[in-house]
């Protein structure tokens, strides 16, 4: 299959949707929030005369066209009283919806903020649709507000254990995972090792993770795509929103700035860890640096009926200083404009052009004669152009593209001593990505729907730089570098291609039940190269190269969905099974950091995930929350690791069981709380041991890999929160938030290591060694915290 096909592919599928085509008028419009003006994504309207219906996409624009005719039109969204509307339709009509919020929301608390049976009807499987609102009053470490942490409670989404940055979906390693901020791709999604997310709840509009049945639209990364979508500023009126915890603080800011036509927000958060601590430091710590800040902002500007124009940022940076002698700092930054554009009724277009830098430097020494500076940095650019034809009631039509432009840098490195300079920096490495797409959602009656499509990637490996060819060593060695050649800018070094279909169906076999099933071919072309117990900031970020494959991924799902009294409960169940190509491993003793021949101790293996997710979720109700469950495997064969036979990954957990609650008694008070049960990930510990002069020599007689798991993780978390006394002449409204955080003091295990003892031995007795625990936390931790509004 080559371009030409695609081409043909598209055209077929042009006709094919075409054919269902009638003489019909279309209502099309903005579905807003009627309190901020703020548009409302996944918004649903139905025609009840004639069965059919639509959903608001991204932006909050819908379409349907019908014939002529006397119709009543339902608005729903949920937390929204409906809005019923009789509209007689004759031509095509602009219909622009403001919903009013429902009293009844008082008392909700739910996972999606779409139609309560939008699990059962909806084609799509394997997503987790995350409402602000109930993020906010789930429990957290220090009362902080934290989405990253929040979908670490969904099924088929864990974390390798405390102070790990990232998480990992179905088996996946965290630079699988496509994480997307106003579509800017975000490379560290984390503050403080990995204990707070970069995204400020403040200005978080939309939170949703794709885990499979991805559609072609996604494209980038194997295992996930969590699309979070920010808050474009209240239209109608002056807002302020804040509070002050334990950790650090945060102010927002929106309002108008032409009402109903253009608005802003503008968020800010910063710690002062170092603040508190500062009075407390001697003994060269004085002005220690211990902090992170973020500054999320956005604007919109409705320029007439069809065109609006949105730009947004965001700056944020952790920072760790040790007195004059070391420092270590990160961030990200991203910048993003899109642009808005109605051609007509039913063609709806997006162009995005975006920003995103993440980078990190590392220094120390005593003085500028004896020092080390290191940074490193990846650059991205990116146009993305996107169309929505929305056909008829039975046919959605999405088509587009995508470039990147990537700069890495993978090491820029100077050390001094006695006042001489070397540098030990690596050369830059560019890239470039596109792909294009085309994907069709069709109703193929009352009880089918599918979703199939086709996306194109290419990537290419560009100069200037030097690539390397590497010979061929014992399996699990080194490999020696035989030659290699030098390249202009821009000149290609290599290039991939690959093709990625996607389909997804849906069988509605009652009102309240539905079977899914699912496939999507995934291609990765970037690398994430760690090899630490967790992903740390400082790992490398490679692309694809001449020696280097891009990973591929193939999985399938099938899923049973089913509604219960009213849609009051909600069950869903799932297995999967993803396969994984040209994964990245390491030789033993591999030198992955500012090594100009990283290359040749790398390996290159298979992956395989495979599972059972079940979820049971209580929707409405003074209590509410839900329980899931996941039973999965992650394993990955490489040869010359583990006798060339599978083993599990370091984040394999076979079980993960966790409740979310939530109880809400009065009007004033809300209770909540987490469990979460979750198996061992695996390690390696050495079999035998040698004694040399006193000395213990660890060593692994088998060459096995992960070969024991570390003890079971569990936790508690309660919080309550206490409304302020409601008073309508006033705007001012505010929250006390009390938490507590592992509320047993369990220590769970991080990692467990091994150590021999100080103590001198005398000569023919045996060395005594002791396995240590490292618990990054092993306490309760209690919170206070107080918000406001206004």
């Amino acid at each position: 299959m080559n371009v030409k096909t695609l081409l043909l592919l598209g055209l077929f599928l042009t006709a094919g949707v075409t054919a269902f085509s009638q003489e019909n008028f279309t209502v099309s419009g903005y579905i807003k929030d009627g309190n901020n003006g703020e548009t409302l994504i996944g918004a649903t309207v139905f025609v009840k005369e004639l069965n059919v219906g639509a959903t608001s996409n991204e932006y909050g624009f819908y379409s349907i066209s019908i014939p002529a005719g006397t119709y009543t039109f339902e608005y729903a969204y949920l937390g929204f009283e409906t809005l019923a509307k009789t509209m007689t339709l004759n031509a095509n009509t602009t219909q622009d919806i403001e919903m009013g919020s429902s009293a009844a929301q008082l008392a909700e608390v739910v996972v999606v903020s779409e139609a309560k049976d939008q699990n059962v009807s909806n084609i799509e499987m394997s997503v987790n649709k995350l409402d602000i609102q109930t993020i906010q009053k789930m429990p957290t470490l220090l009362g902080e507000v934290e989405i990253i942490r929040s979908i670490q409670l969904l099924p088929g989404v864990s974390t390798v254990g405390e102070g790990a940055t990232g998480f990992n979906v179905r088996g996946g390693s965290i630079d699988q995972n496509l994480v997307l901020l106003d579509e800017a791709p975000v490379y560290n999604s984390s503050h403080l090792f990995g204990f707070f997310s970069v995204f400020n709840p403040d200005a978080v509009k939309d939170v949703k993770l794709y885990k499979g049945g991805i559609p072609a639209r996604y494209g980038g990364r194997l295992s996930s795509i969590l699309d979070v979508r920010m808050k474009e500023g209240n239209s109608k009126k002056l807002a302020l929103k804040g509070g002050i915890g334990t950790i650090f603080s945060r102010f927002s800011v929106e309002a108008p700035i032409v009402k109903d036509k253009a608005s802003f927000i503008v968020a800010g958060r910063r710690s002062y860890i170092d603040l508190l601590a500062g009075p407390f430091l001697s003994g060269g710590l004085e002005g220690s640096i211990l902090n992170f800040y973020d500054l999320t902002l956005k604007t919109n500007y409705n320029i007439n009926e069809k065109n609006r124009l949105f730009l947004s940022g965001y700056f944020g940076r952790d920072n760790f200083g040790f007195g004059d002698a070391a420092g270590f700092n990160w961030g990200n930054g991203t910048a993003t404009l899109r642009w808005n554009h109605l051609f007509n009724d039913k063609l709806f277009s997006n162009i995005t052009l975006y920003y995103s830098d993440y980078d990190y430097e590392i220094s120390f020494g005593e003085d500028a004669t004896n020092s080390f500076d290191w940074n490193a940095q990846i650059v991205n650019y990116s146009i993305k152009p996107e169309l929505t034809y929305f056909l008829n009631p039975k046919n959605v039509l999405r088509f587009g593209g995508q470039a990147i432009i990537y700069d890495f840098e993978p090491g820029n490195a100077i050390g001094v001593s006695e006042g001489e300079a070397t540098d030990i920096g690596l050369d830059k490495q560019y890239g470039l990505e596109g792909g294009i797409y085309i994907e069709n959602e069709q109703d193929l009656g009352s009880q089918v729907k599918i979703n199939y499509g086709l996306r194109f990637s290419l990537f290419n490996y560009l100069g200037e730089g030097r690539a390397y060819e590497f010979g061929d060593a014992p399996v699990g060695t080194r490999r020696p570098v035989t030659s290699f050649q030098d390249f202009d800018q821009w000149e290609s070094i290599q290039t991939y291609s690959n093709f990625e279909p996607r389909f997804s169906i849906r069988y509605q076999m009652t009102p309240t039940a539905s079977i899914k099933a699912s496939y999507n071919r995934m291609a990765q072309y970037l690398h994430l190269v760690s090899n630490t117990t967790a992903s740390t900031p400082v790992d490398v970020w490679t692309p694809s190269t001449n020696n280097i494959k891009p990973q591929l991924a193939d999985q399938v799902a099938l899923g049973y969905f089913q509604n219960f009294k009213d849609n009051l409960y909600e069950f869903s169940g799932e297995i999967y099974y993803k396969s994984m190509d040209n994964l990245v491993d390491y030789i033993d003793g591999a030198d992955l950091l500012l090594n100009e021949f990283l290359e040749g101790d790398l390996l290159t293996g298979k992956g395989r995930a495979y599972g059972m997710e079940l979820m049971m979720k209580k929707n409405e109700g003074r209590f509410n929350g839900w329980v899931s469950y996941t039973l999965a495997r992650s394993e990955r064969l490489v040869e010359g690791v583990n006798e060339n036979d599978w083993y599990p990954s370091r984040f394999d957990q076979t079980h993960n069981f966790s409740i979310t609650a939530f109880y809400e008694p009065g009007k004033r008070w809300t209770f909540s709380s987490n469990f979460v049960l979750i198996s061992g990930t695996p390690t390696t510990f050495p079999t035998s041991r040698f004694e040399q002069q006193g000395f213990v020599i660890p060593h692994n007689a088998n060459n096995t890999r992960n070969n024991v798991r570390i003890p079971v993780y569990h936790r508690l978390d309660l919080s309550a929160t206490l409304e302020g006394k409601k008073n309508e002449e006033r705007r001012w409204q505010s929250q006390w938030v009390f938490s507590i955080y592992n509320v047993y003091s369990r220590r769970n295990p991080f990692s467990i290591f091994f150590r021999q003892d100080q103590n001198r031995v005398p000569f023919g007795q045996a060395v005594n060694t002791e396995a240590v625990r490292l618990s990054v936390i092993g306490n309760f931790i209690p919170a206070v915290s107080y918000n406001f509004e206004f």
